[in-house]
């Protein structure tokens, strides 16, 4: 513990940010790192607990050793502090700025105070090294000749593909795309992760010896079986892309768009890229339907492109401001959340059900026609005489992901023994046991959201570096059996 006393002294402070009328006038990131100086004293309300529940599975996916880090900062040991956070999260960058901070909700000062700081002092970590020139490449001092194929290039996909790199092995990143970064590409907005921050990390991880190859579609543009038969480990990473549609009359009309065809969309016209046809929302009354963070960024994007409103709906009920007693401590919340694009302008509405698009003779939306919902005996039930219509010209789905796409690799997989299960998504060995990731069909195991559906980038991440575990154990099984074969 770096100050016995730091909880009782000082207040919680987070980062520098700018304010909303400032940076709805770009995309670049608003949010800064601590200075040092503030960032010693926010560490320094690190109790260094007993028990940290910040750092186990409740509060860290990928287990930080936040107390260590916080201690070793308040101490100025600011590249120790680096090399202890980089031995458990390869990416701080990312769950830096982007991750919602379960460690902090499970913080033991936060029972009774504000929590610390933790996201916050960890962009401040990695962003300072960055800066000193401390991320280096770290190249592996031996090869073993195996070759794994990874499908998709997201945080699971490029955790892992830098974890067995590391280890020695031959590493082949496979994207469908034309850029490297999955979802934290294509899907986050760049005023949350600017894509230079993506950019410098696979610099580093091509440097090491990883191999990145870009615009080709597994199972569509090169069948997914000859990864199978080339490689000695395929691990399928991809997202979890199916969204969750909303089936109601209507639907067809045009102007009704899911998230995930708007949010892209932006980010390449951000990278210089032409896009024709693009979905703006400049001047129009937008409704964006789904309260979550794929929401959020759909209302960011939408106020930065000059809507004339936006209306973000949710047909669960208002959530408390305060912890409820169903998700004690040190449990995520279930509680009232305000991210940074609500505070730059949206009108919020809760137990609110979609009934029907209404469209002009031209085939366009121009309304919603909506109905108060109240939740009782575990479903959703109307209100009587609470039927009104909202205006809108633009309408975007964020109702969250069902299960990886099957058509293409995953169909062909199944053909020859992969199984999913009961959601979708590939079923694979979960566990600490010698079979963890592994899927039904023999060298192919599976990690992040594709294994565990739509989750959290911390929990992507984590998910990476375990499957690489698991696939560098099952490698060295294989090695080990052909040696004693000769």
């Amino acid at each position: 513990m770096g100050k016995p006393t730091g909880f009782m002294e000082y207040k919680r402070a987070v980062p520098e940010h700018e304010a909303p009328a400032e940076r709805l006038k770009d995309y670049r990131e608003f949010e800064r790192r601590f200075h040092s100086a503030d960032a010693k004293i926010q560490a320094a309300r690190c109790m260094d607990c007993g028990i940290p529940f910040c750092h186990g599975d409740t509060g860290c996916p990928v287990q930080n050793y936040i107390p260590e880090w916080n201690d070793l900062i308040y101490k100025g040991h600011w590249r120790e502090a680096l090399d202890n956070l980089l031995s458990t999260n390869n990416f701080p960058e990312f769950t830096g700025r982007l991750c919602p901070a379960p460690c902090e909700t499970a913080c033991t000062l936060g029972i009774h105070e504000e929590p610390v700081s933790i996201k916050g002092i960890e962009r401040t970590i990695i962003d300072k090294g960055w800066e000193e020139g401390w991320v280096k490449p770290r190249m592996p001092y031996v090869m073993s000749g195996k070759k794994v194929a990874i499908v998709g290039s997201g945080p699971s996909g490029l955790a892992a593909a830098q974890q067995l790199c590391r280890a020695g092995h031959i590493v082949t990143v496979f994207e469908k795309n034309d850029r490297i970064g999955g979802l934290l590409r294509y899907g986050i907005p760049d005023f949350k992760l600017e894509k230079s921050v993506i950019d410098r990390r696979l610099e580093q991880m091509t440097i090491e010896g990883v191999e990145f190859k870009t615009g080709v579609n597994v199972g569509t543009d090169i069948p997914a079986m000859k990864l199978v038969e080339d490689y000695d480990a395929v691990i399928l990473a991809g997202g979890s892309e199916k969204p969750r549609d909303i089936e109601i009359p209507g639907r067809e009309l045009k102007g009704i768009h899911f998230a995930m065809e708007f949010l892209p969309q932006q980010n390449r016209v951000n990278a210089g890229d032409a896009v024709k046809r693009q979905i703006l929302a400049k001047g129009k009354d937008v409704v964006i339907i789904g309260g979550g963070d794929t929401g959020s960024d759909c209302l960011g994007t939408s106020n930065r492109q000059g809507a004339k409103s936006v209306t973000q709906l949710e047909v669960l009920p208002k959530p408390p401001e305060q912890r409820p007693e169903s998700t004690p401590w040190p449990y995520w919340p279930m509680i009232l959340r305000t991210s940074s694009s609500h505070e730059e302008g949206v009108k919020r509405m809760w137990s609110i059900n979609t009934r029907s698009f209404k469209g002009n003779e031209k085939g366009e939306v121009t309304a919603l026609e909506c109905v108060q919902v109240k939740f009782e005996n575990g479903k959703f039930a109307e209100i009587p005489g609470s039927e009104f219509e909202l205006k809108a010209d633009l309408v975007l789905i964020a109702a969250g992901f069902v299960h990886p796409t099957h058509e293409g690799m995953l169909n062909e997989l199944k053909e020859a023994g992969l199984e999913l299960d009961k959601r979708g998504n590939v079923k694979a060995e979960f566990g600490d046991s010698e079979n963890a990731h592994a899927t039904t069909l023999k060298k192919v195991f599976a990690c992040g959201d594709m294994r565990r559906g739509q989750s959290l980038i911390v929990w992507a991440i984590a998910e990476g570096r375990k499957c690489a575990a698991a696939v560098h154990s099952y490698l060295m099984q294989e090695a080990a059996v052909e040696e004693n074969s000769f």
